[in-house]
């Protein structure tokens, strides 16, 4: 192949992939009936007032709290207002609504997952940038939302996320389990007197408070041993 001819073909795909990318923020996407009354953002006396029966879960330590609804199985729920609706999922942050899951029967309008991406993208102007996703999903990665269509049991099931929620939940995990980890570090600590070239185990405290410039930490009680120290009288 002739090499100019190579380096225009580099060329396009790199600019068919730069405009193949969703740059849209959630603030940026308009209402829609698809989203059958729901939007992200939203608070959860909002959600009551589109569904008073809503039990909402409780908020878990990270701030999360879910909650579900099944328009097609619960006869409290209009089925009008929810055609072609399994299930209703929300996910909420902070008292915010962060991820919608919408399942859909047999009924629904939309009955292939190409479908389902053709008539979503027009009803939210998305642009065409979806993606393989899973076995026979298709996925769209926008500035700070993700979008998904799949498959599941009769119906195709959408879900779209905030993503910048799930960066801020994954934050607070990773923040609980490095002070828990440093809670561990610390109660493993030995503290030795270099003295009286002695240590005191975990649960057993020195009678006078060791002079700082005296104090050594160990991280084992094999190493302080290993360093010539002995265990404390007191803590024998």
């Amino acid at each position: 192949m002739n090499f100019g001819l190579v380096l225009i073909l580099l060329s396009a795909a790199s600019v068919f992939a730069q405009d193949n990318k969703c740059a849209l923020k959630l603030s940026a996407l308009p209402q829609s009936a698809d989203l059958f009354g729901f939007r992200p953002g939203m608070t959860p006396d909002q959600v009551k007032v589109r569904v008073p029966q809503i039990v909402f879960g409780r908020m878990n330590e990270f701030g999360v709290a879910q909650t579900s609804i099944s328009p097609d199985f619960d006869p409290r729920f209009d089925k009008a207002s929810f055609a072609g609706i399994r299930t209703v999922s929300l996910d909420f942050l902070d008292n915010r609504l962060t991820s919608i899951w919408l399942g859909h029967d047999g009924t629904f309008k939309w009955q292939t997952v190409a479908d389902y991406v053709k008539g979503i993208s027009q009803s939210l102007r998305l642009p065409n940038a979806w993606t393989s996703w899973k076995t026979r999903g298709q996925r769209l990665v926008c500035a700070d939302f993700e979008m998904t269509v799949t498959m599941v049991g009769e119906g195709p099931s959408f879900r779209i996320i905030d993503s910048s929620a799930e960066q801020v939940v994954a934050a607070r995990r990773q923040a609980k389990e490095e002070l828990e980890s440093a809670g561990e570090e610390a109660a493993d600590e030995i503290v030795a007197d270099k003295d009286g070239k002695v240590y005191y185990a975990e649960g057993c405290q020195p009678v006078k408070e060791i002079k700082e410039t005296n104090r050594v930490v160990f991280k084992s009680v094999e190493d302080a041993e290993k360093a010539g120290y002995k265990l404390a009288k007191e803590c024998q």
